[in-house]
């Protein structure tokens, strides 16, 4: 089990820090029986029944921990969302708490040191697809919520989403239709995390996102390379050319249309520190210029997801007359999501050679988010987090989308949005090993239980 949380002795944290603390092994056994459920949203992947089961465990967990009419909702994309509420004691604020239940697939299996879907202790850390993201966050809310018992002093709405990895949108659209079961003061997103481990951070701002799938076709036909390469023209080597003119000399982000030289004005993030988050190789450099932050966080980045092409192993002797990428664009806050895939779509088809004829076909685009970070349930998050980790709270920017934030903002404008939770950056989520550390289920739960009397005191 983790050290116990650095109690400040207070009146709002007396006690707490050791009901948390007495409650780890049972969140580990929590976390256990849910990595063990493979619930990736995939029916290609995963039976759509894994998905199914995870939910009702979901569903059954937090009506023995105190919620009411706790129950699964179809979404709109077919998948289901856990929803529950508390009604509030009089004059107090509702804060609604979410986390999302579904995985990423594994990937690759030999990648693992242990198996994906078994919960495994290795130095220190739990391992296992989704401890961090966003089981470990299901736990962290269940842990706070056991802490507190029958002395909740607000209202509580809940949400487990079922599709979040998938990014087909479900939960957005059931907002949209059902508002009221979703309106609160406070909305804690709980799927990010601290910069790292014991370092608390909210997360003030988001990338957007807009993906295409480029084709490039040159041929009627693949044809032998010895009698036609030369003046044949390479499907593939046109592709190549179209990603590589995406970039700069650098590295950096490269397109024409689009403004790629924002700068961070938050709390920086130490390069060494993100070459190891990353896993850089000691040899390689960086790519772009500008500071790590600026680059991560204020700037457009785009990332080849993938490419469609013969492999090496079984490829023939031929000219290539079809290729295909999947591209990923990571947009900042202040850019529109469309106008951003717009000029990715224009860059794309000017960029081809030899009058290589060009598709760009559009996938799901996601809006960028900046909270607002000056109200009540922010003021109680700083002093719930200073007193559970001993130091104030940072704000940092993460490059990942989380559409259901703009919904959210769309739907709620007078409603404060604080994004945490227990990942940080050696949970490598969605690679091979994702881990979390218990040490931030255990300090993030007293977060959450400390905040939650915090914000009801000022509502007093």
């Amino acid at each position: 089990m983790a050290d116990a949380p650095p109690d400040s002795g207070g009146p709002h944290s007396d006690g707490l820090a050791d009901a948390i603390a007495a409650l780890m092994p049972r969140a580990k056994a929590d976390l256990a029986e849910l990595v063990a459920i493979p619930s990736v949203a995939d029916p290609r992947q995963q039976p759509p029944e894994e998905c199914r089961r995870a939910a009702q465990w979901v569903a059954d967990a937090f009506s023995e921990a105190g919620l009411s009419d706790v129950r699964l909702a179809e979404t709109p994309d077919g998948s289901h969302a856990v929803l529950g509420h508390r009604p509030p004691p009089p004059g107090a604020p509702t804060v609604l708490l979410y986390c999302h239940y579904d995985v990423q697939p594994p990937l690759d299996d030999d990648a693992w040191t242990s198996p994906p879907f078994a919960l495994t202790e290795r130095d220190g850390r739990w391992y296992g697809r989704g401890t961090a993201d966003c089981k470990g966050n299901i736990v962290m809310h269940l842990t706070a919520l056991r802490a507190l018992g029958a002395d909740l002093p607000v209202g509580l709405k809940f949400v487990a989403e079922g599709s979040e990895e998938q990014g087909t949108g479900g939960l957005e659209r059931y907002v949209v239709q059902h508002p009221e079961e979703f309106d609160a003061q406070a909305l804690l997103i709980c799927d990010t995390g601290n910069a790292a481990v014991g370092r608390p951070t909210a997360t003030s701002s988001l990338r957007g996102l807009a993906n295409v799938v480029v084709t490039v076709s040159t041929l009627r036909g693949d044809v032998h390379s010895g009698m036609f390469g030369g003046p044949a023209p390479d499907a593939l080597a046109a592709l190549i050319v179209m990603l590589a003119s995406l970039r700069d000399p650098d590295g950096g982000t490269r397109i024409k249309g689009l403004d790629c030289s924002g700068t961070w004005t938050g709390v920086p993030y130490d390069e060494a520190q993100f070459r190891a988050d990353a896993g850089v190789l000691d040899s390689v450099r960086l790519t772009g210029s500008g500071s790590v932050a600026d680059r991560v966080w204020a700037r457009p980045a785009v990332t080849v997801l993938g490419v469609d092409c013969a492999p090496v192993v079984g490829s023939a002797a031929a000219v290539p007359a079809e290729a295909r990428a999947r591209v990923s664009l990571r947009v900042p806050p202040g850019t529109d999501p469309e106008a951003a895939r717009a000029a990715l779509t224009a860059h794309l088809e000017t960029a081809a050679p030899w009058g290589a004829q060009v598709s760009v076909a559009a996938e799901a685009t996601g809006s960028p988010f900046r909270a607002a970070t000056d109200g009540p349930a922010y003021a109680a998050l700083g002093r719930a987090m200073n007193q559970a980790y001993g130091r104030p709270l940072e704000f940092l920017g993460q490059g990942g989308s989380i559409p259901l934030c703009n919904v959210l903002a769309d739907t709620f404008p007078r409603a404060e949005i604080i994004l945490m939770g227990v990942e940080e950056p050696r949970c490598l989520i969605h690679a091979p090993n994702e881990s979390v550390d218990p040490t931030e289920i255990e300090h993030m739960a007293l977060v959450e239980a400390l905040f939650l009397r915090e914000y009801a005191n000022l509502h007093a």
